[in-house]
């Protein structure tokens, strides 16, 4: 994996809010289309993807559409495309790894896909909905639990993102769109999870002036994040996914990794040592209560020993009187 260089999305001398400072809608929106749509193909669009729409009727309609998840970027929807089988495996693996730190940690919450959260941005507004993020216990907008909540009104302090491949525009919008987006609004940490280009699945934060850096493994090729505590992976387990068994014994992961499963282990142990203590114990006991019985049976035999020399010795004596 190449080092991180400034990134070649950002043009010279653009400028972006300060991280967690509040930016106030321009006073006169008008959608612009994306960069890959122009009045010249829109026409021939067959599918909701990229169709002009407000964002009153964005939240009323299409926001929780049953059929399609859709976002919607300055006035038009965008759908939210699938992955291939293998980074969706990857994505699952370390998902699942971060739920892991938050239930151990206790240091914040999740979303997942089907929730939103919007991005008022200097040039445009935009609402996203990551296929996973990181809510933590600092951000100062907490994440409501609620029946009726279904969206996120802060901003998320991790991102991740599985990269769809099934069309240019699709990893575009991952690798270029929302990376400046999400740099722009103040999402500390971004994480692109993309199986077929190692070169495209990068890990970024936010350096103090706003702008994504790459976060470079170590000579271990582990990565840590700087926005959860302790949480850490080795690169190439994204690859490898080892199982629950692996990783509640490997020093990387032992200490937030499936802590349930963990204290299986350690209870399964304590068993196992109870078992051999008291097995030691049995086997001390049966050696006693045999060492018992061989002592009474030499005993018992001495002493019938004992009385037929008695009885020998009277016998004799009785012959000698005669």
């Amino acid at each position: 994996m190449q080092h991180a260089r400034q990134p070649i999305f950002l043009k010279s001398g653009s400028t972006y809010s300060p991280r967690r400072k509040r930016i106030e809608p321009p006073t006169y929106f008008k959608p612009e289309p994306p960069d890959d749509l122009n009045e010249s193909n829109e026409p021939e669009i067959k599918s909701l993807d990229q169709m002009k729409v407000d964002e009153a009727e964005y939240w009323e309609k299409y926001y929780e559409n049953g059929d399609e998840s859709y976002e919607w970027n300055n006035g038009y929807l965008e759908v939210k495309p699938v992955s291939d089988i293998l980074t969706v495996a990857i994505h699952d693996w370390f998902t699942k790894l971060i739920d892991s730190y938050l239930e151990s940690q206790q240091f914040g919450q999740k979303i997942c896909l089907e929730t939103g959260f919007r991005l008022v941005l200097p040039d445009k507004i935009v609402i996203r909905k990551p296929d996973y993020a990181v809510i933590t216990k600092k951000n100062p907008v907490p994440l409501e639990i609620s029946g009726q909540i279904r969206t996120y009104d802060g901003t998320c302090n991790v991102c991740v993102e599985a990269v769809s491949d099934s069309a240019p525009k699709e990893i575009k919008r991952d690798i270029e769109t929302k990376f400046r987006e999400y740099a722009a609004a103040g999402v500390d940490e971004y994480y692109i999870l993309y199986a077929n280009d190692e070169s495209l699945m990068r890990f970024y934060r936010l350096n103090d002036q706003g702008v994504y850096v790459q976060i470079e493994p170590d000579s271990e090729g582990i990565i840590r994040s700087s926005v959860l505590p302790g949480f850490q992976f080795r690169l190439a387990d994204l690859y490898r996914r080892p199982s629950l068994k692996e990783m509640a014994c490997d020093p990387v992961y032992e200490k937030f990794a499936f802590p349930a499963y963990q204290e299986e282990i350690k209870a399964r142990l304590a068993a196992e040592a109870q078992y051999r203590k008291e097995k030691k114990a049995s086997s001390k006991e049966r050696k006693a209560r045999k060492l018992a019985e061989k002592q009474a049976e030499q005993e018992r035999q001495e002493k019938e020993s004992a009385l037929q020399q008695a009885e020998q010795e009277r016998q004799e004596k009785e012959s000698a009187l005669q």
